[in-house]
């Protein structure tokens, strides 16, 4: 099946064909909340091999192996400022902790269609808002003189459903941190913004790279995203999927300063705060960008694309 063009259309409509062709394709797998999907093995398989691709590019890196469930301490969340900055996308997890007698009243209320969630209390977790958030307290204390790079793999949760297919609520990212001096981060930064757009080259993503900020919540936000900006601390690697008017990032840079480094209280051998940067792939995005730019069958790909992503 060829990806027919949706980039002219307006924006919802866009969306909302892009949409339609991924899920007539059996691409995604609607799960009956929008953002969330299954995916088949198609492209499953193509986001892994992209996903192996990148571990040969980033091999330079000689980075530790860390592998992440999705969500993290409660506790370590509230020690970063997510809730102040992003109400609207995060999420806690809540169970059931009463016994017998609260569980009838609970059963109650569903029978009654009454608000019975409400008979929920949070648990100690809450869903990842970005892959790295979990690593850094695992980081307290002093860092060796040559800092930490470490390669991280998590599932990320963010509350914004939409038609956008690229606009999920839970994907994977793929990311690349170094925790160090600010030189070491600047450094690493530096190399990241080479090794996104040279491989997303590498399978014909041609993107581009733009200065970016954060969704930050609220009228203060848009004070917090003009100074993101005017510290050059976040790049986006974007690309048209279901829009030229509003091309998707597909990747981003981002040099956090020493925020981590204080929040978590991880130092350097002379007792600065460190500082951090890292490099996050969506894999979702990248997927169904390749889909879009080249077709839904991978067997009529270019040859270039295949021979690099192996398939």
């Amino acid at each position: 099946m060829i990806c027919t063009s949706t980039t002219t259309l307006p924006l919802t409509e866009a969306y909302q064909a892009f949409l339609d062709e991924v899920t007539q394709a059996g691409l995604l797998v609607p799960l009956g909340v929008r953002g969330v999907y299954g995916y088949n093995g198609v492209f499953d398989s193509v986001l892994q091999s992209f996903d192996r691709l990148v571990t040969r590019r980033a091999a330079h890196f000689q980075a530790d192996i860390m592998r992440l469930p999705g969500v993290l301490s409660r506790e370590h969340y509230l020690k970063t400022s997510h809730i102040e900055n992003f109400p609207d996308l995060m999420g806690s997890v809540h169970s059931f902790m009463g016994r017998d007698r609260e569980h009838i009243a609970m059963l109650t209320k569903r029978q009654n269609g009454e608000e019975w969630t409400q008979d929920l209390a949070p648990s100690g977790l809450m869903l990842s808002p970005a892959c790295c958030y979990p690593l850094y307290p695992t980081l307290t204390g002093t860092l060796p003189d040559e800092g930490a790079t470490v390669d991280l793999l998590s599932q990320v949760f963010r509350h914004e459903p939409s038609i956008d297919p690229c606009r999920m609520q839970i994907f994977r990212q793929r990311e690349f941190v170094r925790v160090g001096t600010a030189d070491q981060a600047l450094e690493h930064r530096r190399q990241c913004l080479e090794l996104g757009r040279d491989t997303l080259a590498e399978v014909g993503l041609e993107v581009d790279v733009v200065l970016a900020n954060d969704p930050f919540f609220g009228r203060g936000g848009r004070v917090m995203a003009a100074s993101q900006k005017d510290q050059d601390l976040k790049h986006e690697f974007t690309f048209a999927v279901a829009s030229d008017q509003k091309p998707t990032a597909i990747a981003s840079t981002n040099c956090h300063v020493d925020y981590f480094g204080k929040a978590f209280d991880i130092k350097l051998p002379n007792g600065e705060p460190a500082h951090s940067a890292c490099i996050g792939f969506g894999l979702e995005r990248i997927t169904l960008a390749l889909f879009k730019h080249h077709g839904f069958d991978p067997d009529l790909w270019p040859y270039e694309v295949k021979n690099a992503l192996e398939l």
